[in-house]
Order: C-alpha cells, then structure tokens, then sequence
C-alpha cells in the first residue's frame, strides 16, 4: 500500500529550492556565475528564498568567482606578439649594442625599441631609406610586432625619422619608407665609421639648399661679368694708338 502524500510546508520548500541553487552553484562554470546571481536574487525578491539562505548562496558565489580569478590571469600572462627564445634575446641585445644609436637618443627608447631602431639604421645605411616590414625588422631585430610600432612612432614624435606611406591600392600598401632626418643621429654614424650615413633631405633642407646653389650661380655668373669687363678695359689701355693716314 503506497504510503500517503505528506504535505510540504513553506519552510521546507524554500529549503529544498535553496539546496538546488548551491548545487547548481557548484557545478557551473566561471562564466555562468553572473546570470546565477541574478537568478538568485530574483528568487529572493520573489519571497521563495530567506534572507539568511539568500546571503549564504550568495557568499558560495562570490568564493567561486574568486577561485576562478588565478585561472584566468595565468592565462592572459602569455599575452604578447612574441616569445622572448634565447635565439629572439640574443638578436635583441646584439642589435641593442651594436651602437648605431648615441647615448643620448637611445636613453629614450627601450633595449628592444633600440634594436628594431638599429635594423632600421643599418638599412638606411645600404639603400638610403628602410623599405622592410613591421614583421621582417621584428623579426631581424628579435622584438615583437608593437615593439617595433611604439620605437618608430616616439621616433617620429622625436623627430629623428621621417615615414612615407606608399599606397598600391584603396587596400593594401607598399611597405613604408623610414629615412633619417636627425643631423645627430647621421653624424654620429658618420663619426664612428659607418659610411653613407648623410640625413635625408628634408623640403625645408631641398629648399634651402636649392636658395643657396641659386645664389651662388649668381654670385659667379656676376664675378665673371666684371673680370670679363676688367679684361677688356686693360686689353684697350695697352693697345697701341693708330694714327690716321694723311
């Protein structure tokens, strides 16, 4: 005979309700926590939970939450554009100490911005202007992505470089063209036995220096006028005077 239905009174069943939340509770997932809560203060405000239940489910999710943190920030710690490898390091401190930077410019940049800074150097010194990538100085100088970002733009902000921007098409570029405007950076190349270390011209420069050859083909142009004249006027004071014939 099946034994008779017993009837629930309300303190019971909001027990029962608030065991369902704290096992629900410990199964979820981290991510899942968040619209738990909200569940449960629904619950609470809707008169199925007591207070004291209530506080308590709510203390075993914020625990939760708390476990959960160390997880999450040992997994974004590896955030980063590249692996500092013994080989990457290597790369990195050589370019650093290869001195194509002076002291005084390199003191405001990082080791890794003064490498991919150095491979920039080196290629000014061979073409003129450094037509590499982002990603192939990265990956000559041994630095990441940003890095070699961050060095060319406080660069650029110092005035040590100028960067031309290539276009191709509405969607893709040539790559950029650094070239060095600084005088102390090019005569410290110079200086310490790197040859075709001379600044790029920059408009003012072009400008000033065409002014300068102008005036100076002038200055000889006018030079030349008077020691023609100068000729001339000797050549007549020493010529022998004709007499007319009677």
């Amino acid at each position: 005979m099946p034994a008779p239905l017993r009837r629930i009174n309300r303190s019971e069943g909001e027990s029962m309700f608030a065991e369902q939340i704290a096992g629900a509770i410990e199964r979820a997932h981290p991510s899942k926590l968040p619209q738990l809560s909200t569940a449960l203060w629904k619950a609470w405000g809707g008169g199925l939970i007591p207070d004291g239940e209530a506080e308590r489910l709510a203390g075993l999710i914020e625990a939760r939450k708390a476990v959960a943190k160390p997880a999450t920030l040992a997994r974004g710690a590896r955030s980063g554009s590249r692996p500092r490898t013994a080989a990457s390091m290597e790369r990195r401190r050589s370019w650093a100490a290869c001195g194509r930077l002076p002291p005084r410019l390199a003191c405001q940049f990082t080791l890794g911005e003064v490498a991919a800074l150095s491979v920039v150097a080196a290629e000014v010194l061979k073409h003129g202007a450094c037509g590499l990538t982002v990603a192939h100085i990265a990956a000559v100088a041994g630095v990441g992505l940003t890095t070699v970002r961050n060095a060319l733009r406080h660069a650029k902000r110092l005035g040590l470089v100028t960067v031309e921007e290539r276009k191709r098409t509405a969607w893709m570029n040539y790559p950029n063209l650094v070239r060095i405007v600084s005088p102390e950076w090019a005569s410290w190349l110079r200086l310490h036995g790197f040859k075709s270390a001379k600044p790029t011209p920059t408009k003012d420069s072009r400008r000033a220096e065409k002014k300068g050859f102008r005036g100076e083909v002038s200055a000889g142009t006018a030079l030349r006028g008077e020691i023609l004249r100068a000729c001339a006027d000797r050549e007549r004071a020493t010529r022998p005077a004709v007499t007319p014939e009677r």
